[in-house]
């Protein structure tokens, strides 16, 4: 018997290797192999965990942190729990900027984990002093010995998925790979799987999602960053009234958007048919793969890989709450006119 104590050294050690799972009933009717990437397997639940560990290490390495530094971040509520989760580990303090549209589950657990939370609104323009970008800027100006993370226009972002998210995907699918759907917000899962994947292989088909009320599709398909484009949405962390640094749009085949109803209900057919209780961009993914189908992107021979960010335990409050649903109007379309396998359950 090996009397070795085999324990990781910290909770930072289970970030990334999340498993490839197979979808069987909600793809039922679709034609080729879809699977989903886990992330809510990460020990913060997200995705973000990759991001957030990477930079700060980099940071270290760099000698930009040390016992005293403060992290600082712009979030939705994922990449905020990620450093917050981080910053108790390793002994930093942590203040985050957040979205008001974050659901009350998120905002409660970034504060359980010991960061100080600003709320600040969602539908106001980027560059107004009450957004949660120029409220981050502020409080890093103001707070001698901080960082900010500044995940939209760091580079570090797109490197820590070209470095393990995408080798991940290539190992786990034998190189089979033949297409990635992934939600775009700041970009850097999108942009720096599909980098590490189109090296690979560059016939691999790179599938965007957005949001209605987002600009990235405009932008990516013209070069224009279209102020009309802009109006107020319910999905979190996809989408962005602003142009990310940390997506690279060269990568990325196509974009098609969602709509918040949809993806809501897509959320909760996840769990009722694959058995995953997975958030609100992950329904999101998984319509878009609906709607990619529809529009023929895919064939019998399709081997699809579509990124699940993150856990419906942060959704208690929005998607898996009948109330919210109702208080929004998403019970009102006709199912009947619905596949059987995207119709509303309530």
């Amino acid at each position: 018997m090996d009397n070795t104590i085999k324990a990781y050294n910290s909770i930072l050690d289970l970030v990334g290797n999340t498993p490839l799972v197979k979808l069987n009933r909600i793809t039922k009717s679709l034609t080729g192999s879809f699977y989903a990437k886990v992330e809510a397997f990460n020990p913060g639940h997200s995705a973000k965990d990759r991001i957030a560990v990477h930079i700060i290490e980099q940071a270290e390495k760099k000698g930009i942190l040390n016992g005293n530094s403060t992290i600082i971040e712009t979030t939705s509520g994922n990449t905020g729990f990620s450093l917050a989760m981080a910053s108790m580990v390793k002994g930093y303090r942590c203040i985050l900027a957040v979205s008001s549209k974050s659901s009350p589950d998120k905002i409660d657990m970034l504060r359980s984990m010991g960061a100080e939370v600003y709320v600040c609104p969602a539908h106001v323009s980027a560059d107004d002093p009450r957004s949660y970008y120029e409220v981050a800027k502020r409080l890093h100006k103001e707070t001698a010995g901080s960082i900010y993370i500044n995940q939209y226009f760091n580079e570090l972002n797109i490197e820590a998925h070209y470095k393990t998210t995408g080798p991940e995907i290539w190992e786990q699918t034998g190189g089979q790979i033949t297409h990635l759907v992934a939600c775009s917000g700041t970009g850097g899962t999108i942009s720096g799987t599909a980098r590490f994947l189109k090296e690979k292989n560059p016939n691999i088909k790179i599938l965007a999602v957005d949001a209605y009320g987002s600009v990235l599709k405009k932008y990516h398909e013209t070069g224009e960053f279209d102020q009309e484009e802009i109006y107020p949405y319910r999905i979190e962390g996809l989408g962005k009234n602003l142009i990310p640094k940390a997506t690279d749009f060269n990568t990325i085949d196509r974009y098609l958007k969602v709509t918040d109803a949809e993806s809501a209900h897509m959320a909760r057919k996840i769990a009722h048919n694959e058995g995953m209780f997975v958030g609100y961009t992950s329904g999101a993914a998984m319509q878009a793969v609906m709607q990619y189908h529809t529009e023929g992107e895919f064939t019998s021979d399709s081997k699809v890989v579509v990124i699940f960010p993150d856990h419906g335990s942060r959704y208690m409050s929005k998607v898996y709450s009948d109330e919210w649903m109702e208080n929004q109007g998403f019970f009102e379309a006709d199912n009947a006119e619905l596949p059987k396998e995207v119709q509303y359950i309530k």
